[in-house]
């Protein structure tokens, strides 16, 4: 592997990740730490305003941190704008966000377009975006992936994630296991292509998946701390993500059929579960049949769905996806330049029991 990436010289990654059982009342020893102000926006989403950013809001201002609490409604293009003029008006020297996807990725890239260091704080471990230098957000029509800065530091309270419904701690392991077909997808990209590679961030993203795989009967089980296990694995392909200097070890043709169906289906389902389903798809595509259901048996030990019946998803809606998919963004996979023909994707889809 000679053609390595190498057209950055530095590579930004978050400089302390805290991970425990009431980590949320360790805030002020990690600002005390990180030493980046005393004055923060807190962005988070309604439903958790009341859970824990309030307690998190109190918990800082006895430290003599000031918190302003802001809410927002969808990642858009609009709510950074309303975070940057919060931010701006309350002087705050760094943000925090607090939740699952949303209002984090709002956090990263407010902070960003400010110049200033966020703290990420994830209530559920349903994506890899928590610890990643990458905001997804909705434009006009679709989701877009913009560039950001990592966090400066994550804040993960297994107490909270341990008894966050279950259904988004599966959808975090499908996006991990996702990162299966991603990875074969930038190694085919540099066969054919030859599009350059991370090695390190190639055997980071590799790990990942070992690990969900390795621990997914334990995952199940729900026993205590077996949060840590899964944010441990998402951190770890943020990570990938940051060495990389961009989504590719966690972003392939499997992301590319989830965000197309993002776009077409009546009733999405959440991003893991979409890209875990994707991933049935283009592992028999990279492997045929035997590699599709290497995938489907630790997805069903995890508990994910693997049908589109079991998602909530029309067989026509999968097929459109497969269809649509290499149009979503310029990025070589094994859909190729032209993508899946109608037959093709249906006799895929069939085949891996993806439709019945």
């Amino acid at each position: 592997m000679t053609n390595v990436i190498n057209e950055f010289k530095h590579v930004e990654m978050p400089q302390l990740l805290s991970l425990g059982k009431n980590m949320i009342s360790e805030l002020p020893q990690i600002l005390e730490t990180l030493k980046i102000g005393k004055n923060c926006v807190l962005i988070t989403d309604k439903f958790l305003e009341d859970k824990f950013a309030r307690q998190a809001k109190e918990i800082l201002e006895i430290s003599g941190v000031h918190v302003t609490l802001s809410t927002i409604d969808d990642s858009t293009l609009a709510e950074v704008d309303k975070q940057l003029t919060i931010i701006d008006e309350t002087k705050s020297e760094f943000v925090i966000g607090m939740g699952g996807g949303k209002p984090i990725d709002i956090a990263k890239l407010s902070s960003f377009k400010l110049g200033l260091r966020f703290i990420s704080v994830p209530t559920i471990a349903s994506h890899d975006g928590i610890a990643s230098s990458r905001a997804s957000l909705k434009g006009v029509n679709e989701r877009h992936s913009i560039a950001a800065r990592p966090p400066i530091a994550v804040v993960a309270d297994t107490e909270i994630l341990d008894k966050s419904p279950y259904r988004f701690t599966a959808a975090g392991c499908g996006d991990i296991l996702a990162k299966k077909t991603a990875i074969k997808d930038w190694l085919l990209a540099y066969r054919l292509k030859y599009e350059p590679i991370s090695p390190t961030a190639i055997s980071l993203s590799e790990m990942t998946v070992h690990s969900i795989t390795e621990n997914a009967s334990i995952i199940r089980s729900k026993a205590e701390g077996y949060s840590r296990i899964v944010i441990n694995a998402l951190l770890s392909s943020s990570l990938a993500m940051c060495v990389a200097g961009s989504s590719r070890p966690g972003s392939g043709s499997e992301h590319m059929f989830s965000h197309a169906l993002d776009e077409i289906a009546e009733k999405p389902a959440l991003h893991g579960e979409q890209t875990a389903l994707g991933s049935i798809i283009m592992s028999y595509l990279h492997e045929g049949e035997k590699g599709s259901q290497k995938q489907i048996d630790t997805m069903k030990i995890i508990g994910l769905p693997v049908t589109a019946k079991e998602l909530g998803l029309k067989d026509e809606e999968v097929i459109k996806a497969l269809e649509i998919a290499h149009k979503i963004r310029q990025r070589f996979t094994i859909l190729g330049s032209d993508g899946l023909t109608h037959e093709a994707a249906i006799n895929a889809a069939l085949k891996t029991g993806v439709i019945r």
